[in-house]
Formats: C-alpha cells, sequence, structure tokens
C-alpha cells in the first residue's frame, strides 16, 4: 500500500503536492521524496521513523510536515533547509533536544506542534521565529518559560499544560497578541503582575497549579473563559491588616456619640432615648474598651492591643468583665 501510493505520488512528478503516508508503520522515510521537488504537504505521522533521510532538505517549497506519533529522539537537522514551512507536527515522539541552529530557517513558521516529548528545555533560537502564531509544548519536561518565547510579537495561542513550570516571567508581558495561555498542571505559585496587560487574552487557563493568589488589577482582564479549578486558592491564612478608623458603620458612629451623651447625662438625649426602645436594648448591649473605657457597638475596637504585662503591672485592677469584653474585640 505504501510503494502505491508512493508511485502515484512519483508518477505526478513535479505536479504532485500532497503526499500521505500516514499509519504505515514506515521505520525509514523514501529517499525517493527528492524526486518530489513541488511537495507542499508531507504526511508521515503514526509511523515508526527514527531518523529522516537527508533527501528531504530538497523539499523547499514544503509547507506542512508532520512526523507527528514516530520514534525521532530530536529535531532533525535537515528541518532548517526547510525555508517555506508554515506548520510543523512532532508531537509524540522521543525529542529530548533541539540542537543549536536547527530552527534557523523556519523564519515562515506559522504553526509548531511539540507536545508529548521529553524537551527539559529550549534554545534561544526559538526566539526567532517571528511569524509564529501557535506553540504547543503540552507534556514535555520543562521546568521555565524561556524569555525568547516572550518576544513572540505575533504569538496568539501559548500552550505549556503537564511541565513543570514553577513560574512565569515577567517578560510575558511583551506578548501582546497572546489571545489564549494555557499552563495547565504546572508548578506556578502566583501570577506575575506583567499577566493583566495582556488586553487582547481571551482565555486563560491556570487549572491544578498551586496558585493561591492573584495579582492586583487582574479583574481587568477582558477574559471571555477562565479556568482555575485545582488551585489552594483559599487554604493559606488570610493576611489580617489594621482596619482604619474611617470604615466605621453610620450606626458604629451614632451609638458611639449618644453613649456618650448618655455618660454626660445629657437630659434631652436621656429622655429621647426613652422613646425608642428598640434603640435602646441594642445600646444596653454596649462594650467599653479596658483600655481607653469609651464604649463601642461593633466587636471591633481600633485603639486595643495586647502586649505581655510588665512584672510590675497589677492584673488585678482589670476587672473579670472587662478582660472578656476586650478579648470578645478580636
Amino acid at each position: 500500500m505504501t510503494e502505491r501510493l508512493l508511485l502515484t505520488a512519483l508518477k505526478g512528478g513535479k505536479s504532485t503536492k500532497i503526499l500521505t503516508l500516514n499509519g504505515k508503520k514506515m521505520s525509514k522515510m523514501p529517499s525517493a521524496l527528492e524526486k518530489l521537488p513541488n511537495l507542499r504537504t508531507l504526511d508521515l505521522q503514526n509511523n515508526q521513523i527514527s531518523k529522516v533521510c537527508p533527501e528531504l532538505r530538497t523539499l523547499t517549497k514544503l509547507t506542512l510536515l508532520n512526523l507527528g506519533n514516530n520514534l525521532l529522539q530530536e529535531v532533525p537537522e535537515e528541518i532548517k533547509y526547510l525555508t517555506s514551512l508554515k506548520n510543523l507536527h512532532l508531537f509524540g515522539n522521543r525529542i529530548c533536544r533541539i540542537a543549536a541552529g536547527v530552527l534557523d530557517g523556519l523564519g515562515d513558521l506559522v504553526l509548531l506542534n511539540l507536545n508529548d516529548n521529553q524537551l527539559s528545555s529550549l534554545p534561544p533560537e526559538i526566539g526567532r521565529l517571528q511569524n509564529l502564531t501557535f506553540l504547543s509544548l503540552n507534556h514535555n519536561k520543562l521546568t521555565v518559560i524561556p524569555k525568547e518565547i516572550c518576544f513572540l510579537e505575533h504569538l496568539s495561542e501559548l500552550h505549556i499544560n503537564y511541565n513543570r513550570i514553577t513560574r512565569i516571567p515577567e517578560e510575558i508581558r511583551f506578548l501582546q497578541n497572546l489571545q489564549q495561555l494555557s499552563l495547565v498542571r504546572n508548578n506556578i505559585e502566583e501570577l506575575p503582575e506583567e499577566v493583566c496587560q495582556l488586553t487582547k487574552l481571551g482565555v486563560l487557563d491556570v487549572a491544578g497549579n498551586v496558585i493561591q493568589i492573584f495579582p492586583a488589577g487582574f479583574q481587568d482582564l477582558k477574559l471571555r473563559e477562565f479556568y482555575c479549578e485545582g488551585n489552594p486558592l483559599f487554604l493559606k491564612n488570610p493576611i489580617f491588616a489594621p482596619q482604619p478608623k474611617d470604615l466605621w458603620t453610620l450606626r458604629e458612629i451614632a451609638a458611639r456619640f449618644v453613649l456618650s451623651q448618655l455618660e454626660e447625662y445629657n437630659p434631652l438625649i436621656m429622655d429621647a432615648i426613652e422613646c425608642y426602645p428598640e434603640v435602646k436594648d441594642k445600646l444596653s448591649k454596649a462594650k467599653k474598651c479596658a483600655i481607653c473605657r469609651k464604649p463601642f457597638l461593633s466587636e471591633w475596637l481600633e485603639c486595643v492591643y495586647f502586649v505581655p504585662p510588665s512584672k510590675e503591672e497589677e492584673l488585678s485592677c482589670w476587672s473579670i468583665s472587662e478582660v472578656e469584653d476586650s478579648q470578645k474585640t478580636f
């Protein structure tokens, strides 16, 4: 079957533009490819190819090459000669390295799929793929996102799911055309503030990381889809901050005024309060600050803080009720 397809393609000669040899159990690429100089699409996925033939470099008009699900251990050097290539699929191999210079001739590349390999790093040369719009690196062993990726100004989709990424570089802000960012199942602890500068980002997927907090300004992103399940967002102990005085409720402000007037035996207030039994009942539950002795209604007290008493202090000067009241404010 493989021979028949290849013969058919060879009969077409220079007019042949598409060759599909998908799932033919091939262990070698046919060297006769050099007789198809005008080939545009070459599909060799789902075979057992461990090494490409040297003749591949003659296919300078090739725009799509699919070598997915084979046995390649590195990105073939011959690929750098495919200067017209726009779509390159190398998913499902055993690629553990990309040699320096292999990507140099791929200036027109638009899509690069390296899913399901064993990459632990990427060469700096990946930053030269300036026309790249889609990059997928799912299911590899990457621990960092190379900064060079962040300078691919046309990149619109970046997928680095199921890797070992621990942080997102600040340079992510330069991906101003990024529309989809997927970082599922990594070890990312936080999103940098620079993510909030990705004005075109519409889909963000950070499910299954260890993110516990999102940066200020995150709410300003115009996301259509956002996935964050599987993160310990609410497991971290809260950070307490002093509550400023200007956050008193109106009821608390009024109550403190009325209570202070009652303590001064203001006859007008004392007579008026008798006409409002519900208010009188609420005011009867007021407490006094154990330090400043001023009355309050809320369970928060701005002037109280606790320090270990010195040996000279007499704790007996506090009544039991005062101690209980002060403890209830926290």
